[in-house]
């Protein structure tokens, strides 16, 4: 049996169907507010409460060989720090100290391409160490820590732990949907305004991510950390292919970085005055561009992981929230008498 916790997340429900597909048992744990519907037609042995509640944790643990962890606060534009570092340090530890009585053969965590190095020439790999903690977020602070603790953990032999750094994942069934699936979703929609000049990333289909996580449970090896990204894409043409794919022509104008830094600007002055979140602000433009390009061939030689261009993926993320808009609207019309 594989424990999959953050289960109904975009990546995470991808990882639930993976197992399922393989004829594995999946036990999930989620929360009483979790959003069920990415996982709703899926078999699986449903745990409900808290990362905090060590009895709970442990009994979700019981009997399973292997854990996937997904659970993850992703709101770096957050005024007050206190929440990413509850669910993406403190929740943790909490289910690592259980983790390590449970006999677990692999625990795969779930971490982020933001704890990557930037080396000053090539690609950057698993070997390069953070190194820009000048300029980071706390969000991106709140990651390097989760992951250092995993591994030295692993690395102690306390628990036998991979950290999966995945960069921006694309496909179907993002319904929040993540910071850089707005995109897609405005683009595919026409709703979109603008496209953006300057701002590239590192990005992968959503199932292939999975596939990498699942991969992970057999043969990663604890106290590694590999890279889980296809390539180095521009958001421009993410959002140029998402329109085409909805019949629609690319959007315009194009922003330049200056001037998607100056409307983050003011998104951050707006909210140190109203005292309020504000999703665009200088700290996440530059998550939209800081890290650099990155290689996955230890995911590929190690994990015997091989994904497919996630252009393709961009496609099937644009049709998804094409076709969610579609049934939205044909549920709406009157029936035939």
């Amino acid at each position: 049996m594989i424990l999959v916790i953050g289960a109904t997340g975009f990546l995470g429900s991808h990882v639930v169907r993976q197992v399922a597909a393989s004829g594995e048992t999946v036990r999930v744990l989620t929360r009483t507010t979790s959003d069920l519907r990415p996982i709703a037609d899926v078999p699986v042995d449903h745990v409900v409460g808290e990362l905090t509640d060590t009895e709970l944790v442990r009994r979700a643990m019981a009997g399973c060989s292997a854990v996937v962890y997904c659970a993850v606060d992703t709101r770096a534009w957050l005024l007050d720090p206190a929440p990413l570092y509850a669910t993406n340090v403190d929740a943790l530890r909490a289910v690592l100290e259980v983790a390590a009585d449970a006999g677990l053969e692999k625990f795969v965590y779930t971490s982020s391409m933001a704890t990557i190095g930037r080396p000053a020439v090539g690609p950057a790999t698993e070997d390069d160490p953070f190194d820009w903690a000048d300029t980071a977020t706390e969000y991106v602070l709140s990651r390097v820590a989760a992951e250092d603790m995993v591994l030295s953990r692993a690395r102690a032999g306390a628990v036998p732990a991979v950290a999966m750094c995945v960069s921006n994942t694309y496909g179907s069934g993002d319904w929040a949907p993540t910071p850089h699936g707005a995109f897609v979703a405005g683009a595919a929609l026409g709703r979109l305004r603008f496209t953006v000049r300057g701002f590239a990333s590192e990005a992968v289909a959503v199932d292939d991510a999975a596939a990498a996580l699942v991969s992970a449970i057999e043969r990663g090896r604890p106290g590694e950390r590999y890279i889980v990204s296809e390539r180095f894409i521009d958001l421009a043409e993410v959002i140029d292919l998402a329109a085409r794919t909805g019949g629609h022509r690319p959007p315009r104008p194009a922003l330049p970085r200056p001037a998607l830094y100056g409307l983050g600007a003011a998104g951050s002055a707006l909210a140190r005055l109203r005292r309020r979140p504000q999703k665009l602000t200088v700290s996440t433009v530059r998550l939209m561009h800081h890290m650099s390009p990155m290689s996955h061939a230890k995911a590929e030689h190690e994990l015997d992981w091989h994904p497919r261009p996630v252009t393709d993926a961009v496609v099937d993320a644009a049709r998804f929230w094409i076709d969610r808009v579609a049934a939205r609207g044909s549920s709406r019309q009157p029936t035939a008498d």
